[in-house]
């Protein structure tokens, strides 16, 4: 969860751990992307105002990084324009704050089967390649 709202990140990670969630925080976009380049992340809860460093800038920056991450942008000033950039850059979906624990949940959980889904995908392929030519794993 990415978001400069200390108190707000604290509450719904709360809420999201008590639902056997694993829950890292940033409160700015350069803490995310640090944690980005570090660590394996399936989904991202994004804020789109924050000071410093927008949610949409990180979110370019996230998918340069880890392109296959799910983002899920959140704020309580969505423009359609905002969204509209942020779906062309690979948000998946928008939720406008305050929004119920719920709903987040629910579109958590469609970003994530959608992030293991593609995950699979990918190792079908890296299996059908190695049965078809066994040698390729030598490369």
């Amino acid at each position: 969860m990415v978001d400069d709202e200390k108190e707000f990140i604290q509450t719904l990670s709360e809420r999201l751990t008590l639902r056997d969630y694993d829950v890292t925080t940033a409160f700015n976009g350069e803490e995310a992307i640090e944690k980005v380049k570090h660590y394996l992340f399936d989904v991202i809860i994004l804020d789109v105002l924050m000071p410093g460093m927008s949610g949409i800038e990180t979110l370019r920056e996230i998918k340069k990084i880890r392109p296959l991450i799910e983002v899920i942008m959140l704020t309580g000033n969505a423009t359609v324009e905002t969204a509209i950039e942020g779906m062309k850059l690979g948000a998946l979906d928008f939720l406008l704050k305050p929004c119920k624990t719920d709903d987040l949940v629910d579109k958590i959980d469609k970003a994530y089967q959608k992030k293991a889904e593609q995950d699979e995908r990918i190792r079908a392929a890296k299996v059908a390649e190695i049965v078809a030519s066994p040698r390729s794993v030598l490369n």
